[in-house]
């Protein structure tokens, strides 16, 4: 059977090449006569596989030496309960509300200390970002939270907030590693892999040196600190090994193509095709303020709900799989990230023509 054009939002298309390399590896990686699956996390070929996944990713984000990357598990979700945990020193943080992510991370915060809802798009189903260059933060908040894409909804902070000096932590998982980041604008940057980088079961956090300390709240576990797994770098239990190898394969396909800023290029111009086509189209909107529009992630509907139901059902027969929408927005999303090549957003853009053709 040949490979479908996946637009899934996560766990997410892959660069077929790191794929097929993965393969030929299964069963002995470079000559050890082991799958990196079986291999100890304390071997040095392993060793090799996660001291070159970080360089390769300093390099990519141009990460300074006074910041730490650490490869986790737990997902983005474990992150919303370990960022209070490590960074409530005054027990009050600000968080700007733009979708679903963002709202799980703000409830999952008031546990541990007052979290503020600084400024929300809820108000239009989350279609906008909010302005956020005058927000009302309070002197003792401990850090400014944001999702910077929103998956769900298709939106992306295209400029950052002004956080007055507050330390800007964002979730950036199905932005990640999409375009260049200035690692310098933030205290902290998580992001669940599966959506652009690799396999599930796996969180990167990069975070600033000085955040890293002892000083956590009463009660946090010792493998929710930040300093127990910064101290023993990434190593202080066993790691997600084969998603760390994905990772670093995944790191080492977006160097050969040119880096963050080719792939930026290469995004814009996927975009571009669907969201041109969507801006002309008689039968299908786009759900988000064009302004505010991702890159990554495009949500669009018919207005009806049997006309978006046969359109997934058939899109599904002609080889796109995962456009169904997300429930809270309806109709459909197409999930474009780094490893879904341009042919497949031209040959879905062709597809719903055809669908217009029939439908209208």
């Amino acid at each position: 059977m040949s490979r479908v054009y996946n637009f899934s939002a996560g766990p997410a298309v892959l660069p077929e090449e790191v794929l097929k390399e993965a393969a030929e590896e299964m069963l002995d990686y470079r000559g050890c006569g082991m799958s990196v699956m079986e291999m100890s996390h304390r071997s040095k070929a392993f060793e090799t596989i996660i001291q070159t996944a970080e360089q390769d990713l300093r390099d990519l984000m141009n990460i300074p030496n006074n910041y730490r990357v650490l490869f986790l598990q737990g997902g983005a979700s474990q992150q919303f309960a370990m960022i209070p945990m490590n960074l409530m020193k005054n027990r009050k943080a600000a968080y700007i509300i733009t979708g679903q992510w963002a709202k799980k991370a703000f409830s999952e915060a008031k546990i541990y200390g007052e979290a503020v809802d600084v400024a929300s798009s809820a108000d239009k189903t989350f279609s906008y970002i909010p302005d956020c260059s005058n927000l009302d933060i309070p002197e003792d908040a401990d850090y400014v939270y944001i999702c910077e894409n929103n998956t769900i909804y298709g939106t992306k902070f295209h400029t950052l907030p002004n956080t007055k000096g507050k330390n800007l932590v964002a979730d950036v998982s199905s932005c990640f590693l999409s375009e260049p980041t200035d690692v310098t604008k933030y205290g902290l940057i998580y992001g669940g892999v599966q959506k652009n980088i690799g396999p599930a079961g796996m969180v990167i956090v990069i975070i600033r040196e000085d955040l890293i300390t002892e000083d956590t709240l009463s009660g946090t576990p010792t493998m929710l600190k930040y300093k127990t797994h910064a101290d023993h770098n990434s190593l202080y239990n066993t790691p997600p090994a084969y998603g760390i190898y994905i990772c670093g394969k995944v790191f080492q396909w977006l160097k050969k193509r040119g880096g963050l800023s080719a792939m930026k290029e290469y995004n814009e111009k996927k975009a571009k095709i669907l969201y041109d086509f969507l801006d002309q189209s008689k039968l299908f909107q786009g759900t988000v303020v064009k302004q505010d529009r991702s890159l990554m992630n495009v949500p669009f509907v018919t207005g009806n709900e049997e006309l978006d139901a046969k359109f997934v059902k058939e899109a599904k027969t002609c080889g796109f799989e995962n456009l169904k929408g997300h429930r809270t927005v309806g109709g459909m999303r197409a999930s474009i990230y780094n490893a879904m090549p341009i042919e497949g957003v031209e040959k879905l853009v062709e597809f719903m023509e055809k669908f217009e053709k029939e439908n209208i």
